[in-house]
């Protein structure tokens, strides 16, 4: 697929979560695609959860890039993410099911690594077994694939539809994989015979997909095309620079995108950094803002905070300004985009974590510890009490909604190019000029 034969002005952009995930990335990407000639996703695998709302329709995306939606839009699945071939062609096929025959326009990296059935056994087998340990995963595979991949015994979709080659590294792999399964956890073996004819047609599918996106993306570059950058999960579950060990296993941030790629991350002009208004995270770990009161429940029903992929509640907290910050620190974020601002409409206060005391020691610092006791300090605002679902404009919001979010620009020291007041793709206020951090919002 050639995109364009003209040299044009270009700034290609990426797309971050800045909190532990489902920040709404989804929706961003695709408003986002509507000037984008490529949508390329990075990391993560099957475990990535990505909405989209139009009219009346819902779509979630676990690997199918979110630009899918527009019509003639290349999407790209880089070498950094891992495959899990059933659940790509079950998206395909949800994809034909609501009337988008665009599984054409869908490219996969040779080098991409595939999630098989033996990767997920041995997911839920390690999670079982870790009675105190828990991480909270999806039981997916995707941590196991990623070992394989750090450990070189890994399938890459160059070899999975290679006929032959699948065979024999199938072969050879499970037998390994079923010596752990049986010995190490008393699990049943995987029958790599009926893997590989099962496996075998998912190849068939997806063979004229997969090729060398690396070298089609310089290409693009080079004749002018725009390309947005799409990651998955949120940077504080990074698997270098998030609350580990209760993190994914790639580098969820724009840390990630050169390596998921082989594309200069030097190339991309724009950050887009990912947060609601509040903060949310799935699974077991460190929340230091997390409120297990009504409050707490008031903002999942409100937000309908259910995992899309899991569908487990979501905990739920304050916007948590120091994780915030880090966040914005290490992917080298150029502007926000705060997204659910309307989930806040109906509360009487509003607050914001702002500092930690942390082992006794007051700080603005992010620990890497996840066993320290953090007690979060708060900054409390008046509600604004009002609908904000069909605010177009800055101006069109309540001013202590605007209040709000110019101390979020303030305390986070970055600007906010975007705020989403809905699930809808059209309930967007986009900020021209950005809202730059300045005099600070008002507060207890």
């Amino acid at each position: 697929m050639i995109i364009s034969n003209q040299v044009k002005s270009t700034q290609h952009s990426c797309v971050v979560g800045l909190q532990w995930g489902d920040e709404g990335k989804g929706k961003i990407v695709d408003v986002l695609s509507a000037e984008a000639d490529i949508v390329v996703r990075y990391q993560g695998g099957a475990n990535a959860g990505h909405t989209v709302q139009v009219g009346d329709r819902e779509y979630i995306f676990h690997l199918v890039p979110s630009g899918i939606l527009k019509e003639g839009t290349a999407c790209i699945i880089g070498n950094g993410v891992v495959i899990d071939p059933r659940a790509l062609i079950e998206e395909f096929d949800g994809l034909l099911e609501n009337g988008l025959d665009h599984e054409a326009n869908i490219m996969i990296s040779d080098r991409a690594h595939v999630v098989l059935p033996y990767h997920g056994a041995l997911d839920e087998a390690k999670e079982s077994a870790s009675e105190d340990g828990k991480i909270g995963t999806t039981l997916r595979g995707i941590g196991p694939c990623y070992t394989d991949k750090a450990s070189r015994i890994g399938i890459r979709m160059e070899e999975f539809v290679d006929p032959d080659r699948f065979r024999e590294r199938l072969t050879r792999i499970a037998d390994l994989k079923n010596r752990e399964l049986e010995s190490l956890h008393g699990r049943e073996p995987i029958d790599a015979a009926s893997v590989y004819e099962e496996y075998s047609a998912y190849a068939d599918r997806l063979r004229a997909r997969v090729c060398d996106v690396t070298a089609y993306l310089h290409e693009q570059d080079s004749l002018g095309a725009n390309i947005l950058f799409e990651g998955a999960q949120g940077a504080l579950l990074d698997i270098d620079m998030g609350t580990y060990p209760y993190v994914t296993s790639s580098n969820t941030s724009f840390l990630g995108l050169g390596a998921g790629t082989g594309f200069s991350a030097r190339k991309v002009g724009r950050v887009l950094g990912i947060t609601k208004a509040y903060t949310t995270r799935v699974g077991e770990g460190p929340f230091p803002s997390e409120m297990d009161d009504e409050a707490g429940e008031s903002l999942r029903q409100a937000g309908a905070e259910f995992g899309a992929t899991t569908g487990r509640p979501r905990r739920c907290g304050w916007l948590d300004i120091v994780a915030l910050r880090r966040a914005i620190q290490f992917g080298d974020v150029d502007a926000m985009v705060v997204t659910k601002l309307d989930v806040l409409d109906h509360l009487d206060v509003i607050k914001a974590a702002v500092s930690y005391t942390v082992d006794g020691v007051e700080t603005d610092q992010f620990p890497a510890s996840v066993d320290c006791e953090i007690i979060p300090h708060y900054r409390s605002f008046p509600g604004w009490l009002e609908s904000t679902a069909e605010c177009r404009s800055f101006e069109q919001l309540p001013e202590k909604a605007r209040q709000y979010l110019q101390f979020v620009a303030d305390a986070a020291g970055c600007p906010i190019a975007i705020v989403s007041v809905g699930k809808e793709r059209t309930q967007i206020v986009t900020l021209e000029p950005w809202l730059e951090p300045g005099a600070g919002g008002e507060g207890d």
